[in-house]
């Protein structure tokens, strides 16, 4: 997720004063949710959800959230897009997935996402989706199993592992209700108002109830211990062919954490990729401009499914 709440877990997790809603089925999963499930993964146990049916589709959080920031802003689409097994998990350390002493840098987290893949979808096609930190890694499954995967969704992608490396806009707010600020809790507001530039009733409760429990109930040392070796051993974005399947890619007009001028730079791997710059959005894209996001993904999922109904000629 955001440096800025990796900064703050540790007076997140001291104190918890919002009311937090319990997980209830969207529309999307009401008929097919399975519930959790887990799969030992390089010795971890790793949880698990399916939601839906179909061909296969890979979701990779972010960086001290949970699976949860996913479904919130992925649901709603395939509540009126049908054909998609939605994989979501936790990687350790946050989430239900726990901290393991063997993943402590991004290569070991890399390679539990490939054996997690291998272990639950067996041989199979799929597609990735991935946000912020987990937009690196899903480049990082790329680089691997680049033959295997049908399309490519990042939101928010970290460009460039080393943050004092990053091409990065000034900190802005573009909408601010003050009135209702105020009536925050000092530690919501130091949680919240920092990492989004739309600060609205409507951001902060699916915030409160999308992110902040996992970056509460995260477990703080093994992260730290994983930011200081937060870079790929490799370059994820050196591929040896472009990748020619449907891509999208959306970053923030006012993202001051991973930015959007870096990623532009991607687009030479991603000859099919749509790219969009939204105002109007920090890193919390797919909350503070919610609309934009589902119609952009609709789209991009669209086109995955004329792929497979008219396959290209080689």
């Amino acid at each position: 997720m955001l440096a800025a709440l990796a900064a703050a877990m540790p007076s997140l997790g001291r104190s918890n004063q919002s009311p937090i809603r319990k997980d209830n089925p969207t529309r999307a999963d009401t008929k097919h949710a399975t519930g959790g499930r887990q799969v030992m993964v390089k010795g971890v146990p790793v949880h698990y959800e399916v939601r839906g049916s179909g061909r296969p589709m890979i979701m990779i959080h972010g960086f001290v959230v949970d699976s949860r920031s996913l479904m919130g802003s992925m649901e709603p689409i395939f509540a009126r897009k049908a054909g998609w097994r939605r994989i979501y998990f936790d990687m350790p350390g946050m989430g239900k997935t726990p901290a393991s002493e063997a993943i402590a840098s991004s290569d070991e987290m890399l390679d539990l996402v490939l054996s997690f893949i291998d272990a639950v979808i067996p041989g199979e096609r799929f597609t990735l989706i991935g946000q912020s930190y987990g937009g690196y890694l899903a480049r990082g499954v790329l680089a691997r199993k680049a033959d295997a995967i049908d399309g490519m969704s990042l939101i928010c992608p970290v460009a460039i592992a080393e943050r004092t490396k990053r091409d990065l806009p000034q900190r802005t707010v573009v909408t601010k209700n003050d009135a209702w600020l105020a009536s925050l809790s000092r530690t919501d507001a130091d949680a919240f108002t920092p990492n989004f530039v739309v600060q609205t009733e409507t951001t902060w409760r699916r915030f409160r109830d999308e992110l902040l429990p996992a970056i509460r109930g995260a477990d703080q040392p093994s992260l730290e211990k994983l930011s200081q070796h937060y870079a790929l051993s490799f370059d994820v974005d050196n591929l040896q062919t472009p990748f020619t399947k449907p891509v999208l890619m959306l970053t923030g007009h006012q993202d001051s954490d991973v930015g959007y001028r870096d990623q532009w730079k991607l687009l030479q791997n991603y000859p099919r990729a749509t790219f969009a710059v939204l105002d109007g959005a920090g890193h919390g894209l797919a909350i503070e401009q919610a609309g934009l996001f589902e119609k952009l993904t609709e789209e991009w999922l669209d086109r995955l499914g004329a792929e497979f109904s008219h396959p290209r000629l080689s």
